[in-house]
Order: structure tokens, then C-alpha cells, then sequence
């Protein structure tokens, strides 16, 4: 029967790898929640995509056993939306906002007000009615903080603020979810991934995954080091965890720095994508730098390993 990476997750905050800061946190907010008999405070998840905060969010609701809301900041583009969702939360249910940061300011502000007074301001009759709510927990979740309002965010207790994985600890999640599925694999393929994933653990199951159909599609039942290089060939990842598009954009470089709106004309890709897509895990991972005048340069590990890959 086939199975993806996503069927299967953990439930418990002891299952949970990486991140070790923000787990405790939460740890000590449920134990403390669970002995006032009360509901969690609210918590902002602040951090880079693929680093587990909706899998944090999910694990939440399953520790303190209550029930979960979940919904992306895009859907809630009107106050009807935002009372739709608050108003079907029951008593200490977790209401996990993911992509808060795509919630409009008025809804913010709506949103933080509520959140205050424990109750919803719906325009009625000649009037505003005050609708009372559950007491409910808020998790936010935003790769953006920059665009969460302030007032929003003070009302949050925690701040749980994810990092990056380690290699180690990526084999392990790589290793688990791989049980879990009951996927065989060779212990050389742990490292593989690990190093071609950018320190984010979604890219490193997604790699996972593309091996496995290398490796169903072939007809075997064990995912070997081949089946891994064979996908990572045709996604176009190299051992460095490169793409095609990162070493197109890095090869441009190698004669001299450049200006970002020349090398997007060059790429045929908007400015946009560029900055907030391509150049900061290159800029994080050491392949590339800006000098003094915002120009882009690659960087001496960059260059070789452009040569030791050629052309692929």
C-alpha cells in the first residue's frame, strides 16, 4: 500500500527532535496548564518554513488532549471568517493560526481585542453585540514576524523561536519517520540526506520520499544510497544540497560580483524571488556574501564546489 512521509507524525513532545529551547518551553506551559486545570497560554511559533511549527502545534493539542483548530492566515480575510473560527472553539481547544502573517491588520486587531476580552464584537441590530468565548488557546505560526502587529504579539506568553537542525539530528527524524512507515533503508542513506537538506527537516523527508518512489519504482524494497543519488539527480540536487537554479545563479558570479536587479534579469526571475527564496540559504550555508555596495559574490567553498560537480 502506498504511504507518504505526511501519514505519520509524532504525538508527543518526547517523539520531538531538535529544537530542544523551545520544546521545554512548552513542556513547562502544558505540565503548569495541566495542573492549575486550565487552559495553555498562548504562544507565537516564530521561524524559517520546514523547521516543525505546525508539527509542534498538532503535538500540542495531542498532549493537553483537546480538541484542534487549524487554518491558514489567507483564509481569514474577513471578520466573518475570523468569527466563524473563534467561535467554534470550545473550552481550552487549540486554535493553531498557521501563516499568521498573511492575516489582514484589521483582522489582527480584531483578533488581539478578542483575545483581551474573552469576547466577539459582532455589529447587530442599532448595535454591536458581544458574543463570550471559550477559553481557547492561540498558537501563531509565521515565517514573518515582521508583519505580525506588535500589540498581537505581546498578547502571546510564549515565544517559541525555531532554529535550524543539525545533520545528527535530521538522520534521526529521516530515521524515525522511515520506521514508522516501515520504509527499509541502508544506514548510508541517513547521511546523504542529511547533508543535502539545508538543515530543514521537511526538505530532508522530501528527499526521503523521492528515494523511496526511485526505489518502488525499480521494484526493491530497500532504499540504498543509489536510489538516493538517482532522485537527488533528477530533483536536481547535488551533494552540497544545491538545485539547478542555485548553481545557475552562483555561476554567474564566478567572473565578478553583481547587482541583484542584474542577476534577476539574467535569471529571468523577479527581484522578489530572488531575495527572499534563493539568496538566503545560500547566504546562510556559506556559498554566498554581499559586499559593501550590495553586490552579490560567491564564496571560495562556493566556487569549488561548482567545479567538482561541472555541469550537472
Amino acid at each position: 500500500m502506498y504511504t507518504e512521509v505526511s501519514q505519520v507524525r509524532p504525538t508527543s513532545l518526547n517523539h520531538l527532535v531538535g529544537n530542544r529551547a523551545v520544546v521545554n518551553q512548552v513542556r513547562v506551559a502544558i505540565d503548569a496548564a495541566q495542573q492549575d486545570s486550565h487552559r495553555m497560554v498562548n504562544a507565537a511559533m516564530l521561524g524559517g518554513p520546514g523547521l516543525g511549527k505546525s508539527l509542534l502545534a498538532s503535538v500540542i493539542a495531542d498532549e493537553l488532549a483537546s480538541g484542534f483548530l487549524e487554518v491558514l492566515g489567507q483564509n481569514l480575510q474577513k471578520p466573518a471568517d475570523l468569527s466563524a473560527l473563534l467561535l467554534k472553539a470550545t473550552s481550552r481547544c487549540v486554535v493553531h493560526i498557521d501563516e499568521a502573517h498573511e492575516l489582514p491588520k484589521q483582522i489582527q486587531t480584531a483578533l488581539y481585542m478578542a483575545l483581551d476580552q474573552r469576547v466577539l464584537k459582532v455589529p447587530g441590530g442599532e448595535g454591536v453585540q458581544n458574543l463570550p468565548l471559550e477559553d481557547f488557546t492561540l498558537l501563531l505560526s509565521t515565517t514573518d514576524e515582521y508583519a505580525l502587529l506588535p500589540p498581537l504579539v505581546s498578547r502571546m506568553k510564549l515565544l517559541l523561536h525555531f532554529e535550524f537542525y543539525s545533520e545528527a539530528d535530521l538522520e534521526r527524524i529521516v530515521e524515525t519517520r522511515a520506521k514508522a512507515l516501515h520504509w527499509e533503508m541502508e544506514s548510508t542513506v541517513l547521511p546523504g540526506i542529511a547533508s543535502r537538506s539545508r538543515s530543514i527537516a521537511r526538505r530532508a523527508l522530501n528527499i526521503l520520499e523521492s528515494s523511496r518512489r526511485i526505489c518502488r519504482a525499480e521494484g526493491e524494497g530497500l532504499i540504498t544510497l543509489e536510489h538516493l543519488e538517482k532522485a537527488c539527480r533528477i530533483d536536481g540536487i547535488d551533494a552540497g544540497g544545491l538545485e539547478r537554479r542555485d548553481r545557475q545563479y552562483l555561476r554567474l558570479l564566478l567572473d565578478r560580483p553583481m547587482k541583484v536587479n542584474v542577476l534577476a534579469s539574467s535569471l529571468g526571475i523577479p527581484m522578489k524571488t530572488l531575495n527572499t527564496h534563493i539568496e538566503p540559504p545560500l547566504i546562510r550555508l556559506g556559498w554566498l556574501t554581499k559586499d559593501e555596495q550590495g553586490r552579490r559574490c560567491i564564496t571560495e567553498r562556493a566556487r569549488t564546489h561548482l567545479k567538482e560537480v561541472g555541469d550537472e
